[in-house]
C-alpha cells in the first residue's frame, strides 16, 4: 500500500464493522441514517472550522507522506472525513449500548458527574489560557456541557449515563485509532500548545476534544429522534 494512503485506510478500516454492524436487527442503526446525518452536520461544520483555523496557527499538522494531497482549504481531505467517520462508529455504540442494555436509566449520579467534569475543565483551561488546544478544548466542553444542563427541560431526551458508559467504551477505539493518527505520525502537534501530557503518543486534550464532538452529535441526535 502507498504511504500516501495511510490516513484514508485508518478512516476507512474504522468504519467498515460499525457501518456492516448498522443493519443488525437488535440496533437497527440503518433506520436512523437521517436523524444521524442532521445531528453530525452542524457539529462537524464548526470542527472543521475549529481544525482549518488551529492548522494555519501552527497547532498542529499534517504529514504530507501519510494523505492523499486532496486539501480543503488547509486540510487534508481524510481530516474533513474524520469529522463524520468518527461520530457515525461513536453515534452507532451508543446505539448499540442503548439497545443490548435498556436498564441504563438517567441517573442523577452521571448528571453531577458531568457537570462537575465541565467544572473541572473549565478551571483547567482558564489555566492554561496560554496554551490554545488545552483552553480552546476544555473550556469549549465546559460551555457546551453548560448549554446542555441550562436547556435541560428542552433536552429531556439526553441521557448523561448512557452517554458516559458509551464514552468510556468508544475511548477504546478512539484511542486505537488516534494512536496510529499520532504514532506513525500522520498528524503532527506543537507541543507548546497542550499540556504536553500523553497517553501513549496521544495528547490528553485529544480524549476531550473527541469528547465535546461525540457529545454535540448526541445531544443533537437525540433531540431529532425525539421530534420525529
Amino acid at each position: 500500500m502507498k504511504a500516501q494512503y495511510t490516513y484514508l485506510v485508518i478512516l476507512a478500516a474504522s468504519l467498515a464493522g460499525p457501518l456492516l454492524l448498522s443493519f443488525d436487527k437488535k440496533v437497527a442503526f440503518y433506520k436512523n441514517w437521517r436523524h444521524w446525518f442532521y445531528a453530525v452536520t452542524l457539529p462537524a461544520l464548526v470542527y472543521i472550522a475549529w481544525d482549518v483555523y488551529f492548522t494555519a496557527k501552527g497547532v498542529w499538522a499534517f504529514n504530507p507522506v501519510y494523505v492523499t494531497g486532496i486539501y480543503i482549504i488547509n486540510l487534508p481531505l481524510e481530516e474533513v472525513l474524520f469529522f463524520f467517520v468518527v461520530p457515525y462508529c461513536c453515534v452507532f455504540i451508543y446505539e448499540c449500548i442503548k439497545a443490548y442494555f435498556p436498564q441504563l436509566k438517567n441517573k442523577a449520579a452521571a448528571d453531577v458527574i458531568l457537570m462537575l467534569l465541565g467544572l473541572l475543565l473549565w478551571i483547567t483551561g482558564i489555566i492554561f489560557y496560554r496554551k490554545d488546544y488545552t483552553s480552546w478544548t476544555f473550556i469549549s466542553n465546559a460551555v457546551f456541557i453548560g448549554i446542555v444542563y441550562m436547556f435541560r427541560n428542552y433536552l429531556k431526551t439526553f441521557d448523561a449515563t448512557v452517554f458516559l458508559i458509551s464514552y468510556c467504551i468508544m475511548l477504546i477505539p478512539f484511542l486505537i485509532v488516534n494512536g496510529f493518527l499520532t504514532s506513525i505520525p500522520v498528524v503532527l502537534y506543537n507541543n507548546a500548545e497542550n499540556l504536553g501530557t500523553r497517553l501513549y503518543s496521544i495528547p490528553v486534550e485529544d480524549v476531550f476534544y473527541g469528547m465535546l464532538l461525540i457529545l454535540a452529535t448526541i445531544v443533537i441526535y437525540e433531540k431529532l429522534k425525539s421530534e420525529r
